[in-house]
């Protein structure tokens, strides 16, 4: 047998040079390229390879391994899955910064390969420099605490074991079911140690992602469920758009008359003004969602986990009789809320479920009404964007941007109450255009996340849109675009503090406490003058043109200069704290609030919180108060 002597680490990256994936006919190399910060853990070894195969899988360096991994996420999120990206820390603390960062890899179900460095192997040394030690076992580390964010976790004590573990490193990352964070725990010992790798192990090898087709039987069950059905509504999830399943959805709406309404992961399976288009489901739901959702007597879920935010909590779905079919490569979802559970891949099972139904349309008042709801809402939309408030409020602030964008061009964001309100208002005219990262709702996953998306869709202008409090938590990845000459425009609003949070205090009664970004004022709360962060400097100082728009006169202003450059360009915007895009309709989320309090505000709320919960599916006595 032909063998390459070889480093574990040159052999690992050799190896994911050689990975492919193919689909629907069309093939390419799975990883692009590989992250990273060196330090003792990896200095000898992943990052000498790295440098000796540089040429064929480029490195990128990083400012934070949280944000690289963040940066991973969203490159894999805009290639639908079909290309991922490698990401390199050293031990300690450079590992266990990754751990969110594999989290949200998990959560959202997109792969992302982690390579952390760990302590010596031989352990003779021991303790190194940033070990945690344990006095039950000397076979723990810093890494161990990825077992429970990662979909595959690995610790590599001999150079042979890459041979039987690489390979199932690509079965998790390449499985529409099963993928996320991919974990190798590698000692620094034996990044460096050589072996005879067979040559064999070093060949082209494709991985062809399959479109599982749903069990024949449920199908038939599904479709006497959807032709007895006389009020129907689909949740487009994530899965819509990573099968590509957009025109199969179109097709089966328009056939059927069901209308749609969409998670964050799924906004823009159905483009906003398709005429049975009903926007966002849930808590940051749409009016129109929110009116239909109440009174559907089948729920068709596709490619959606149901978190609590699309089902309000589940307080959303009200028919007494309401049903679910769950269309999930990923068996777990398609079981959820006692559901006929399709576990296919979303394209094909609704191309069967079109022919399946045969001629079965929803009645046409039912179908005019939800068209209706359509229109009204786009109203709606155009009525926040002109709001002409002062300051400019966060909803006029999206609708300058979706105005400069072009149809193609991308926003991302992640956390705070700027996901809420783009899941409301922004209009996706492209399936693509909406990549916002709420599975793990992460602070500091916007920049991170443009500069993944912007990587991924070099052709697209990326619009970053976060809030101040996550621009705080992580902003150095804007050093990072300027660095690799990466275009992003990058919107941070600021209303001095935690708004969104904010508010859900103030649901509970605490009336924001902790939330505002003040000075400590003499009764011990943050209820000061407004502290003076300088944006705009923060931002130049990282590398970036910056800006700042004291209107929406400004802003627009700054926008079209920010299109017009070839550099990454920040516009820092003043929102109002108290300003904020209203819930629609039956929008309600589960925030658990104090059973008793001194405090009177506390306990109005919980008055009111008991009696939104009522509404709770599944509760054994409807109304009944919690007790301990």
């Amino acid at each position: 047998m032909a063998t390459q002597r070889l480093t574990l680490a040159q052999a690992i990256i050799k190896y994911l040079l050689n990975q492919h994936v193919e689909r629907d006919g069309h093939e390419n190399q799975f990883f692009s390229g590989t992250w990273g910060i060196f330090g003792h853990g990896n200095i000898g070894g992943v990052a000498q390879a790295l440098q000796q195969y540089n040429t064929d899988m480029p490195y990128y360096l990083s400012r934070n391994e949280q944000a690289m991994v963040h940066s991973a996420v969203a490159y894999a999120k805009m290639n639908r899955r079909m290309k991922a990206q490698a990401c390199l820390s050293s031990i300690g603390p450079g590992a266990t910064n990754m751990v969110t960062g594999a989290a949200t890899a998990t959560v959202n179900r997109v792969p992302v390969l982690c390579l952390a460095g760990d302590y010596f192997a031989e352990r003779v040394q021991s303790p190194v420099l940033q070990q945690l030690e344990f006095p039950f076992t000397q076979d723990q580390s810093s890494n161990d605490t990825f077992k429970p964010v990662s979909k595959y976790w690995d610790r590599i004590q001999r150079p042979e074991q890459a041979i039987t573990s690489l390979p199932e490193v690509m079965r998790i990352l390449t499985s529409p079911a099963e993928t996320g964070a991919a974990v190798l725990a590698l000692p620094q010992d034996i990044q460096t140690y050589a072996f005879d790798y067979p040559e064999e192990m070093f060949r082209k090898r494709i991985w062809s992602i399959p479109r599982n087709r749903a069990d024949t039987t449920s199908i038939e069950r599904a479709v006497a469920w959807i032709r007895a059905a006389k009020t129907p509504l689909i949740i487009a999830g994530g899965g819509v758009r990573y099968s590509a399943a957009e025109d199969a959805l179109m097709s089966f709406v328009e056939k059927t008359g069901i209308p749609v309404a969409e998670t964050h992961a799924g906004k823009g399976s159905l483009l906003f003004d398709h005429p049975l288009s009903l926007g966002a489901a849930g808590v940051s739901g749409t009016e129109a969602a929110n009116i239909i959702a109440p009174e559907a007597d089948l729920i068709i879920g596709i490619g959606t986990r149901f978190t609590d935010f699309p089902t309000s909590s589940k307080t959303a779905f009200r028919h007494p009789n309401v049903r679910f079919i769950n269309i999930n490569v990923f068996e777990m979802d398609a079981y959820k809320h006692a559901a006929i559970p399709l576990v296919g891949d979303a394209k094909v099972t609704l191309e069967e479920l079109a022919v399946a139904v045969g001629d079965y349309q929803v009645d046409s008042s039912y179908r005019q009404r939800c068209q209706q709801l359509n229109k009204k809402w786009n109203e709606e939309v155009e009525r926040v964007y002109g709001a002409a408030m002062t300051p400019i409020s966060q909803g006029e602030v999206i609708g300058a941007v979706q105005a400069s964008a072009d149809p193609k061009d991308v926003v991302v964001t992640s956390a705070g109450s700027l996901p809420g309100d783009l899941l409301k208002l922004w209009r996706c005219k492209d399936s693509l255009s909406y990549q916002v990262e709420y599975g793990y709702s992460v602070m500091g996953y916007e920049i991170a996340g443009g500069l993944g998306a912007k990587m991924a869709a070099p052709d697209r202008e990326v619009y970053v849109m976060v809030g101040d409090g996550s621009f705080m938590m992580m902003n150095t990845e804007i050093t990072t675009a300027v660095q690799e000459n990466i275009k992003l425009i990058i919107v941070v609003v600021n209303n001095d503090g935690f708004s969104s949070v904010g508010r859900v205090s103030e649901n509970v009664g605490s009336l924001g406490f902790g939330c505002h970004y003040r000075y400590r004022g003499n009764s011990g709360a943050y209820d000061g003058d407004v502290l003076p962060v300088d944006f705009v400097k923060i931002c130049e100082g990282l590398g970036a043109a910056s800006v700042k728009a004291e209107n929406l006169a400004d802003f627009k202003k700054a926008l079209i200069t920010a299109r017009a450059s070839t550099k990454t360009t920040c516009i820092v915007v003043n929102t109002d704290w108290d300003e904020r895009v209203p819930g629609y309709a039956s929008c309600w989320w589960d925030m658990a609030t104090a059973h008793t309090s001194e405090n009177q505000d506390v306990n109005a709320a919980r008055e009111i919180y008991e009696k939104e919960k009522s509404a709770q599916r599944y509760l054994m006595v409807p109304g009944a108060p919690f007790q301990s």
